[in-house]
């Protein structure tokens, strides 16, 4: 799948809203930036162009006439697509946006919204997830992740992962063994935080666990009160 980080013609993104005007606007302004856009009004539409084309991004509404988009998050990760989700809500609640990240997104734009930040996000999602933050090779114990490549292993197994887990364990692995608060790590890999709101933290750390647990030992150790630590001998 390729991940064009600054608008090349190679990025595909999925719009996704039952609002024609919506739809054109954001299509239209991702198409100036030289991304190939599929337009969808519905869920099932979008879960019908995910599977197809296999996008680097989809920017999903939340409220569709069938299936809310939440709901179309979950079943893309359940079928395993690692394809990045911006969501798009008029719901400003704390709690609405923590759900739609746990959902499987990986970022979200309140409604009514500038299309320059739609633009300014989708382009920073982008280049999380294809790795362009750096180049290196980071490793700790027996993990390995693979900045250029945007690929992680656990001894010998390659690791599936999400761009907003590939983005956390990367955080985790520039800071071996130091103790990363919530906060810190909210400001770090999302770029914001949420009124003070860090549940969706504990949600990603959970995922990167039932990932990287039953491959070896724990990697990641809660510290009670403090935050996570990246700790080979983690219990």
């Amino acid at each position: 799948m390729s991940s064009p980080g600054n608008g090349s013609s190679a990025g595909r993104i999925v719009v996704v809203d039952d609002e024609p005007s919506i739809v054109d606007a954001v299509a239209t302004a991702l198409r100036y930036e030289g991304f190939d856009v599929r337009e969808a009004a519905t869920g099932r539409q979008a879960l019908a162009a995910v599977a197809e084309l296999e996008p680097d991004l989809v920017i999903l509404d939340w409220m569709l006439p069938d299936l809310e988009g939440i709901e179309v998050g979950r079943r893309l990760r359940e079928r395993g697509f690692e394809t990045a989700i911006l969501f798009l809500t008029a719901k400003d609640d704390v709690q609405d946006k923590v759900d739609a990240l746990r959902s499987g997104g990986d970022d979200y734009v309140t409604k009514p919204f500038s299309l320059a930040e739609v633009v300014a996000r989708v382009h920073a999602i982008l280049r999380r997830s294809s790795g362009q933050a750096g180049g290196e090779v980071l490793r700790f114990a027996d993990l390995v992740l693979d900045e250029a490549r945007h690929e992680v292993f656990r001894g010998e197994t390659k690791l599936n992962l999400t761009a907003t887990e590939f983005a956390l364990l990367r955080f985790f692995l520039l800071h071996p063994r130091r103790v990363l608060s919530k906060r810190q790590i909210l400001q770090h890999v999302w770029r914001y935080d949420f009124g003070g709101n860090a549940n969706v933290v504990e949600t990603y750390v959970s995922y990167l666990r039932k990932k990287l647990d039953p491959l070896g030992p724990p990697l990641i150790r809660t510290i009670r009160q403090a935050g996570y630590m990246l700790d080979a001998e983690s219990r």
